[in-house]
Formats: C-alpha cells, sequence, structure tokens
C-alpha cells in the first residue's frame, strides 16, 4: 500500500512563497516520477509540475502557467517531493495534490497516475 501526504499549504499575500511537501512511503519510491496537480471547485484537476524518478526536471516538466515561479525537487532519501511556489498570485488558489505516477505519457494527464494524497489548500489572497 502507498500512501502519500501533502503538507504545507496555507494562507499567503501575494507575491508571498510556500514549499509544499509530499511525503511518500514505500521503499521504491526513487523508481516512480511524483507529479503534483492543483484543483480548484468545479473543475478539471490541471497538471502543475513532475518531479522525475531521475531527479532531472527542464521546463517542460512544469505547466505554462508556473514556469519561472514554481520549482520541484525531491529527496529520496526521505521519500520527499517538495514544491517551491514562489511569485504565488491569486489564480494559484487551489487544492494542491501529489501523485504517483505509473503510466507512461506526457506526464500531465491525472490518468498516467494511480495513488494520490488528501491535497493541501492554498489560498492566495490579501
Amino acid at each position: 500500500q502507498v500512501q502519500l501526504v501533502e503538507s504545507g499549504g496555507g494562507l499567503v499575500q501575494p507575491g508571498g512563497s510556500l514549499r509544499l511537501s509530499c511525503a511518500a512511503s514505500g521503499r521504491i519510491f526513487s523508481r516512480y516520477d511524483i507529479g503534483w496537480f492543483r484543483q480548484v471547485p468545479r473543475k478539471e484537476r490541471e497538471f502543475v509540475a513532475l518531479s522525475t524518478k531521475n531527479n532531472v526536471n527542464s521546463d517542460s516538466d512544469y505547466a505554462d502557467s508556473v514556469k519561472g515561479r514554481f520549482t520541484i525537487s525531491r529527496d529520496n532519501t526521505n521519500n520527499t517531493v517538495y514544491l517551491q511556489m514562489n511569485s504565488l498570485k491569486p489564480e494559484d488558489t487551489a487544492v494542491y495534490y501529489c501523485a504517483r505516477r505509473i503510466f507512461s505519457g506526457t506526464g500531465t494527464q491525472p490518468n498516467e497516475y494511480d495513488y494520490w494524497g488528501q491535497g493541501t489548500q492554498v489560498t492566495v489572497s490579501a
């Protein structure tokens, strides 16, 4: 059984920063890509960023809406993936989820992922 637990969400003013964490159980964490998605009510879950299992990332691993502001990283020793979010905007407000990717594809589609965390709320507001 795989468990993913997100943390680090909260209320922040526009222009502020937050760092989200995704802690995963399991000894083979390092074999999987881990993705971050976000969702607002009545909208589809949206891809945010992808942490590749080899811990090498490029611009293509980020949604256009967060490029240059968000940075993904991982610590395979501690089975944790981080999402550093800077220059936050009100439109970044959402519940953020991490998930384990098991199917091939672009990495941006929710159906490529099997296990999901419970989500952490991020609210960007003055």
